[in-house]
């Protein structure tokens, strides 16, 4: 069990960029450099490094201290129409704990599918075959790899708190991945108050258990969102879109939690996770 909360970044942010860096071998150090003690590894669009070069990455991240996770590729469809392109996601899952594993990561997130042209039950039958598959094609596999399923942030996708806990009773392998941007897209505006981000660990901890709910895996940012939900990610200085990272502070000091969050904020990831660290500190000295 964690004895502290982690914060860090969602892939480099643009200061990485700006300060001369180019190589995410360099990523572990320059984030631990910053105070910070998480990284998640990008490969939304698809895992283009070689296993030896995640080994690297994997290195330089125990080297100084950082806990890794990666996302896994956008275009897994846990819920595809298609029989052959959704089973197909099973080899890329497989391929994202192989990648996870080279890294030294403990947690892969996977996007929960979609909803937009069948109904949403038919939706959930298709997820819950294709985990169960996925689960046996690994057969005992990737011990102490987790895959996390997301919350997402469009009415169209699959990825209600609900629909994800549903999903992840499939197998102990299976933990919720909770972004609180997503949902508070989604539910246009779900997040005012301490008790509306509680409610989210509650939910947690009844379905999966206390020790899942308090080290959640989770991610963070401020969302712009419409009718239909999430339109875009955006950074800790808009002031019109939430969800506000204050009342989770609170939560997460008051009730000791030890979450790992991670920050997708649109460019500023490793400033605005410093923000919510610092935050989360302060709110722990006032308990």
């Amino acid at each position: 069990m964690r004895k502290a909360p982690l914060f860090g970044p969602g892939g480099n942010s643009e200061s990485f960029y700006a300060e001369g860096f180019k190589s995410t071998l360099q990523a572990p150090g320059w984030v631990a450099a910053r105070g910070l003690g998480a990284y998640e590894y990008q490969a939304g669009n698809g895992l283009t490094a070689s296993l030896d070069t995640l080994r690297k990455i994997g290195d330089k991240a125990r080297e100084h201290g950082i806990s890794m996770s990666l996302h896994a590729p956008y275009y897994i469809s846990l819920s595809g129409v298609d029989p052959e392109k959704r089973l197909k996601s099973i080899d890329y899952i497989v391929r994202s704990l192989e990648a996870a594993e080279a890294l030294g990561a403990d947690t892969i997130v996977v996007h929960t599918g979609s909803a937009a042209k069948i109904s949403r039950e038919e939706a959930m039958r298709l997820a819950a075959d294709t985990l169960e598959r996925t689960i046996e094609a690994i057969d005992g596999r990737f011990a102490g790899i987790s895959i996390g399923l997301e919350t997402m942030g469009k009415l169209n996708q699959l990825g209600t708190l609900e629909e994800v806990l549903s999903l992840c009773r499939i197998d102990a392998r299976l933990v919720p991945v909770v972004d609180f941007g997503h949902l508070n897209a989604r539910e246009q505006g779900r997040f005012a108050s301490a008790d509306d981000y509680r409610a989210v660990f509650a939910a947690i901890a009844a379905s999966a258990g206390d020790d899942v709910a308090r080290n959640l895996h989770c991610h963070f940012s401020k969302i712009e969102y419409t009718s239909a939900g999430e339109k875009r990610h955006l950074t800790f200085a808009d002031t019109t879109f939430g969800p506000d990272f204050a009342p989770l502070a609170e939560v997460i000091a008051a009730d000791r939690l030890t979450p790992r969050i991670i920050c997708e904020s649109a460019g500023t990831m490793a400033e605005d996770a410093a923000y919510m660290q610092a935050l989360t500190a302060r709110a722990a000295e006032l308990c």
